[in-house]
């Protein structure tokens, strides 16, 4: 079985195209403030890859828990108009610190701010399709997220999935991606004794490996669950997806060597 699992795995470094989502708590500390360190560490592992030829977009969330720690607010608001007030300092904020970063490395990036209706509007979904193809061409690192200010899907959780995981897989779907990576702060998939699952191929048999204590809280939303739900998405327009922790040194590089590292979920086409 393992070999069968790292087969799969020769065909990472096959992808030319990669959409990565960054999850609240990789790049935020608990009380919100914007851990450095590792943002640092998360832009150079991209620097290099689009160095290496990779075509990189970037799905950020962090914008809300940046905005409470600028506001200096002791916790998360649950009002939808705070909430989304919260997201207007925190976004201006949370992009200051990409483009500090990301211009030391050489590269300029390219604030893309999405809704919902984006996608399911045919103008404005091919709108947003040529500019982001317009912007990979040119070379330029699209930094992407909910746009919280005027909608309140993500904030209030009713019509997404958690935490910028929907978005991502749309995203995936709007520039046809080769291969989608969810980082978030635990190493993958676990099973019933908290293994992590190298490779699944079977997505509805995943969802009842998700331990409920690994569900997001504090900051953040997204939880095991809402992962599993966005990769179901890639997955079926035939983009692999690697769930890994965000915090663990070169994950991006080790996943497109196509190391064992994270749960690959495996696409049809493959």
């Amino acid at each position: 079985m393992m070999d069968v699992e790292f087969r799969y795995r020769e065909f990472l470094p096959e992808s030319r195209r990669v959409v990565v989502k960054v999850g609240t708590r990789v790049i935020e500390q608990k009380s919100g403030c914007p851990d450095l360190k590792s943002i640092r560490s998360l832009v150079k592992q991209v620097a290099a890859l689009h160095r290496a030829g990779y075509e990189i977009l970037m799905v950020s969330s962090g914008a809300i828990g940046a905005g409470i720690d600028a506001l200096g607010l002791k916790k998360r608001p649950t009002l939808v108009p705070d909430l989304q007030m919260c997201a207007a300092v925190g976004q201006a904020k949370l992009m200051a610190q990409y483009e500090q970063l990301f211009q030391t490395e050489g590269l300029i990036i390219g604030q893309v701010l999405l809704t919902h209706t984006d996608f399911q509007h045919r103008i404005r979904f091919a709108n947003a399709k040529r500019t982001m193809e317009h912007m990979l061409r040119q070379g330029i690192v699209p930094i992407i997220n909910e746009n919280d200010v005027v909608a309140d899907e993500e904030v209030k959780a009713s019509l997404s999935l958690g935490d910028n995981d929907y978005l991502a897989a749309l995203v995936v779907k709007l520039v046809r991606a080769d291969l989608m990576v969810i980082l978030s702060t635990v190493n993958g998939v676990l099973d019933g004794d908290g293994k992590r699952v190298s490779c699944i191929e079977n997505l509805t048999s995943a969802f009842k490996l998700v331990d409920p204590s690994l569900q997001a809280g504090g900051l953040s939303k997204g939880g095991m669950d809402s992962k599993l739900r966005a990769a179901q998405i890639a997955v079926k327009s035939g983009c692999a997806t690697v769930i890994a922790d965000g915090r663990e040194r070169n994950i991006l590089a080790n996943i497109l060597a196509g190391k064992d590292v994270g749960t690959l979920l495996i696409t049809s086409a493959l």
